[in-house]
């Protein structure tokens, strides 16, 4: 197997370890369901894991499926602007059911920080991949999003 499947395995190996679990204890709270061999299998990247089984397992853990993914895939969309500058007057003239979490975590910083300059805010990458939680999309799907929107400038998208 390849260093995907090795990462995969990681990801489930610290899940199940930070539930407390050995491997016969996924079998025995999975009622058998989860055999401690299959599983083990998968989390030294021995065997292969199907996305059906991937989603059944994270249902079991009770985390969602991106929480086992390994970190460096590259997500649909594009991605996430480099530079992140919000227009502050544009989004006040949005739709509040449209921008409304935006709206208020834009409030949330420029409380915390102070801000009220009224005009435009910077916020950082781990912001945007914040909201896009929020909004259910990924951090470049968001990008795309907010420049429709004119919150954000076309030449926030990153350069492909």
């Amino acid at each position: 197997m390849g260093d995907y499947a090795k990462a995969l395995g990681g990801k489930l190996r610290a899940i199940r370890q930070q539930q407390g679990l050995s491997l016969h204890g996924v079998e025995q709270k999975s009622g058998g369901r989860w055999k401690a061999v299959v599983v083990g299998s998968y989390e030294r990247g021995d065997r292969a894991v199907t996305v059906q089984k991937l989603a059944e397992l994270a249902d079991f853990y009770g985390v969602p499926v991106a929480e086992l993914l390994p970190e460096g895939r590259i997500p649909s969309g594009s991605e996430p602007a480099t530079k992140i500058v919000i227009n502050l007057e544009r989004l006040q003239q949005l739709p509040a059911d449209k921008v409304g979490p935006l709206a208020r975590y834009a409030a949330a910083i420029q409380s915390q920080r102070g801000d009220y300059n009224g005009k435009v805010l910077s916020i950082r990458s781990e912001d945007l991949r914040s909201l896009s939680i929020i909004y259910d999309m990924t951090p470049g799907e968001l990008t795309d999003q907010l420049i429709d929107w004119g919150v954000l400038p076309p030449e926030a998208r990153p350069t492909a």
